[in-house]
């Protein structure tokens, strides 16, 4: 943490949390152990995100594809879902972190959809940092949804370019990450963020999720700030 410069802090990073059922295999353990333990490295990486100065966390949480695992497998999650929205709400509160979700989400179970919203509500008025879960999400589902509210609104094609698509992403109000992160040594990006990762800087580890902690981020931290982002121009170019 300390070799860490507080002001070329990435404003957003974005996690890809993976290894979870690994995890739990080599533990001798239901895939649903490792995902009760990963709700631990969540609690220590948005607590550590939030510490250093990050403004914006975004967790893959549930895609659109996790809806095809077995059925008992989802209702647990869910399961564990409402559990964790209901127990970390006063951590959130007590660190001044703003809960908000992305993603399809009326497609999850009424209870959960209620914590959720409850947990949103709670937190709105937090400054420190937003937490994003990304539920029920996937960016090809997102990319149509907005193509299909662009169609309902009649926007004729001379209307449309980056700016204004974006006002129809789930993620409009929140700036594109910087940083993506995905844990457990897979190297995809798995159908999230797809528009808006086009500049982000990729970081890829060995750990798997439920093993993941603040120090964990803080070495991705540090691997993002010995990068040159050049954004197409040339090395000559940002030095002027």
């Amino acid at each position: 943490m300390e070799g860490i410069d507080r002001n070329n802090l990435p404003q957003h990073i974005a996690i890809i949390m993976d290894g979870n059922g690994r995890w739990a295999k080599t533990k001798g353990k239901l895939r649903l152990f490792g995902h009760q333990n990963g709700v631990k490295a969540v609690r220590d990486t948005v607590k550590g995100a939030a510490e250093i100065g990050i403004k914006y966390l975004t967790l893959y949480a549930f895609s659109t594809e996790n809806w095809t695992r077995p059925e008992k497998e989802i209702n647990a999650l869910m399961t564990l879902l409402v559990s964790a929205i209901n127990k970390e709400t006063k951590t959130l509160m007590d660190n001044n972190i703003r809960l908000s979700a992305i993603g399809d989400i009326k497609k999850l179970p009424t209870k959960a959809q209620k914590e959720l919203q409850e947990a949103i509500e709670k937190t709105e008025e937090n400054t420190r940092m937003t937490l994003v879960l990304a539920l029920s999400y996937s960016s090809r589902w997102e990319i149509l949804n907005a193509v299909q509210n662009i169609i309902k609104d009649k926007k004729k094609a001379g209307e449309i370019n980056e700016t204004s698509f974006q006002q129809y992403l789930t993620t409009k109000s929140v700036p594109d990450p910087e940083l993506l992160i995905r844990t457990s040594g897979e190297y995809r990006i798995s159908n999230f963020l797809l528009w808006q990762i086009a500049y982000s800087e990729l970081y890829f580890t060995e750990t798997l999720w439920p093993d993941f902690r603040r120090a964990d981020l803080y070495k991705a931290l540090l691997n993002y700030q010995n990068r040159e982002r050049r954004f197409g121009k040339t090395t000559e170019q940002l030095q002027k």
